[in-house]
C-alpha cells in the first residue's frame, strides 16, 4: 500500500462518526492484551513494568487501541507468573508501585483510552495470607475458604482429578494430614467458591479496583470456579491418545472439575459488582465448546459481558471449519449477547507461528472484520514469532512440569520488539527471556516506515474500523465458503462491505450464482490492487484478503 494511502485512510478516521447511542465502548473497541513482563522495561532489570507500559501509550494510541489489558500485575511469588496471587490490592514491585498504577491509568484515560485487570479468582498463590490460615490447623475459621479432603483409604487420592500442569490435582498436607486441590500449579490452592466468606471478600476485590476507575476485568479460567461437590471422579476421554500413567490433563474430560451449573450464580454476582459502576466490563476466560460458552452470558444479560470465544485460537485452519464455527456462533448468541473474537494470547503459540507470516495478514483480516470485539495480543501486529527457548532457559511452570511435550509458553511471552538496537529497545539489562534473531528486522522501528509492513497493515485495519461504522457494528451476513474461502458481508445503512479471504496459498475464485457483486477494493493483503474495481467473479492469490466497498 502507497504511504500517502495509509496516510489518507489514517487522516479520515479521525473526523468523527457519530456512535450509535445503542453501543458501548466495549461493543466499538478493540482490546490490546499487554503481558506486563514483556512490554518495556524503565528500569534496566530486564523485566517490563508500569512505568515501561507508560512509555509506550503514545504507540497505542497511535496504533488505534481503545483499551489495555494488563496481564496480572499484583504482588505473587511468581510460580506461574503473577497468576499465583499473594495480595489481591497491591502492585509487585517488580512492575512498580501503586502510584505508578494511578499516574498509568490516568494517563490511559487521558488518551481517551480504557484499561482492564486480569482478575484470577479461582486460586491464590500459597503464599497468600488466606491460605497461610486456612493449611495452620483444621479449625481455622479459614479452613473451609480452600478445598481439603481426608481422601480415601490408606491414604489414596480423593478422586482422579489431574492438575492443567501435569500430575495429579491433589497436594498432601504433612501439618493438617489432608490433600488441598489444585487445577494448576500446589502452589496455586483452588478455593472454596461455595463458601459466602469468599465470594464476599472477592466481591470486595473486585469494588477496590473498580473504586480506583478501572473499566474492568477479565476473570482467569471463569468456567473453573465451581467444583463437583461430590468430588466425583472424570471419565476418561473416549480413544485418548495418552498414556493414564502420564497423569496428562487431558486424558479426562472434566466434566465434574469445571462447568459446573452453580457457577453461573457467581458470574452473576460479579456482574452485578460490575454493573454499580459506569461503563464497565466483565470478560470471561472460558474454553468450552460453542453451546456451553454462550451460556456464559447469563439469562437476561446477567452474566459476563464476553464469555472470550477462543475458536480462531483452537479450531483447524481450514475455511469450510472456520466457516461454519462462525456461523454456529452467530446462531448461539443470546438475543442480546455481543460477539467477540481472539486471535492470540500468553498461553497459546503466536498467530505467526501457527499460520505463518502471510496467512497471519489473512487472519488479522478476519479477525478486525468479524462482527464484534477483537482482541490483539501484543506483537501480533509486527508479525512476533515464537521464540525457541533452551530447555536450561525454560521458566514457565508448564513447559517445566511437561518438557517432553514442547508445551512452554515462554516462546509466546518474549520481549516486544521495539527497534533494531540492542535488545530490541525493550530493556538496559538481561531480558528476562531471549529474543529472536530476526528482532533487528522485525520491530516497530522499522515497520513504521514501511507501508507494506504487517504493523502498517494492522494500523489501517484499525482505522478502517473506525472509518466504516459497518465493520463495528454492522449486520454480518455469510456470502461464500468452499475449501479455501471465506466471504461475508458486513453492513449497515451507509456502507456495504464484502469480505474475501482465501486461507489458502493456491489461487481461488468466487463466481457469485445469485447476487450481482459491484464495488472498489479499499484494503488488500496486495497493497497493489487497491483501488481496483470489481465486477461479480473475484480472483484471489494465495495468502490474500481483501475488502470491497459495495455499490448499493
Amino acid at each position: 500500500m502507497a504511504a500517502t494511502k495509509i496516510e489518507a485512510t489514517i487522516e479520515a478516521t479521525k473526523k468523527a462518526y457519530p456512535e450509535e447511542a445503542s453501543h458501548l465502548w466495549w461493543q466499538t473497541g478493540i482490546i490490546y492484551q499487554i503481558y506486563p513482563r514483556s512490554f518495556q522495561d524503565s528500569n534496566g532489570d530486564g523485566i517490563g513494568d508500569l512505568k515501561g507500559i507508560l512509555q509506550r501509550l503514545d504507540y497505542l494510541q497511535w496504533l488505534g487501541v481503545d483499551c489495555v489489558w494488563l496481564s496480572p500485575i499484583y504482588p505473587s511469588p511468581m510460580a506461574d507468573f503473577g497468576y499465583d496471587i499473594s495480595d489481591y490490592q497491591g502492585i509487585h514491585p517488580l512492575f512498580g508501585t501503586m502510584d505508578d498504577f494511578d499516574e498509568l491509568l490516568e494517563a490511559v484515560h487521558n488518551r481517551g483510552m480504557k484499561l482492564i485487570l486480569d482478575l484470577v479468582p479461582n486460586h491464590t498463590s500459597d503464599q497468600h495470607p488466606w491460605f497461610l490460615e486456612s493449611r495452620s490447623s483444621r479449625d481455622n475459621p479459614k479452613r473451609d475458604w480452600y478445598i481439603w479432603h481426608d481422601g480415601g483409604e490408606n491414604g489414596a487420592l480423593p478422586n482422579n482429578w489431574l492438575s492443567v500442569f501435569g500430575g495429579h490435582a491433589w497436594e498432601w498436607d504433612e501439618i493438617t494430614q489432608q490433600y488441598y486441590y489444585h487445577a494448576f500449579l500446589k502452589e496455586q490452592p483452588d478455593l472454596n467458591w461455595r463458601n459466602p466468606q469468599v465470594q464476599e471478600a472477592m466481591m470486595n476485590v473486585m469494588h477496590f479496583w473498580l473504586k480506583k476507575g478501572v473499566d474492568g476485568f477479565r476473570v482467569d479460567v471463569m468456567w473453573h470456579m465451581i467444583k463437583d461437590d461430590q468430588l466425583r471422579n472424570n471419565p476418561t476421554v473416549p480413544d485418548s491418545p495418552f498414556d493414564p500413567k502420564d497423569l496428562i490433563y487431558e486424558f479426562y474430560d472434566p466434566v465434574y472439575s469445571t462447568d459446573q451449573p452453580e457457577v453461573h450464580e457467581i458470574v452473576r454476582m460479579m456482574r452485578r459488582v460490575t454493573n454499580q459502576y459506569t461503563d464497565r466490563l466483565l470478560i470471561g476466560e472460558i474454553y468450552l465448546p460453542i453451546h456451553k460458552l454462550v451460556t456464559y452470558y447469563g439469562a437476561d444479560r446477567s452474566g459476563a459481558h464476553l464469555p472470550f470465544n477462543f475458536q480462531l485460537l483452537t479450531l483447524p485452519w481450514e475455511a469450510e471449519q472456520i466457516a461454519r464455527a462462525i456461523d454456529e456462533y452467530e446462531g448461539a448468541l443470546p438475543v442480546d449477547g455481543w460477539p467477540n473474537w481472539v486471535l492470540g494470547n500468553h498461553d497459546q503459540p503466536r498467530v505467526a507461528s501457527r499460520l505463518g507470516r502471510s496467512q497471519a495478514r489473512v487472519a488479522a483480516m478476519l479477525l478486525l472484520t468479524l462482527r464484534g470485539t477483537p482482541t490483539i495480543y501484543y506483537g501480533d501486529e509486527i508479525g512476533m514469532r515464537d521464540v525457541p527457548i533452551p530447555q536450561d532457559e525454560v521458566v514457565d511452570p508448564q513447559g517445566l512440569n511437561m518438557p517432553d511435550r514442547n508445551v512452554s509458553r515462554d516462546p509466546a511471552r518474549t520481549p516486544m520488539q521495539w527497534t533494531p538496537d540492542e535488545n530490541a529497545g525493550f530493556t538496559d539489562g538481561k531480558p528476562w527471556l531471549r529474543l529472536p534473531h530476526s528482532f533487528r528486522r522485525v520491530n516497530v522501528e522499522l515497520q513504521k516506515d514501511d507501508p507494506d509492513s504487517m504493523l502498517a497493515f494492522y494500523r489501517s485495519l484499525l482505522a478502517l474500523r473506525r472509518r466504516h461504522p459497518a465493520l463495528q457494528t454492522g449486520t454480518y451476513t455469510p456470502v461464500y465458503s468452499d475449501k479455501q474461502l471465506i466471504a461475508y458481508i458486513r453492513e449497515n445503512e451507509k456502507d456495504r462491505l464484502l469480505i474475501v479471504l482465501n486461507l489458502s496459498h493456491r489461487p481461488g475464485y468466487i463466481r457469485p450464482q445469485n447476487e450481482n457483486f459491484k464495488g472498489e477494493i479499499i484494503i488488500s493483503t496486495e497493497s497493489e490492487r487497491i483501488g481496483l474495481r470489481i465486477e461479480n467473479n473475484m480472483m484471489l492469490s494465495g495468502d490474500e484478503g481483501l475488502i470491497v466497498r459495495l455499490e448499493r
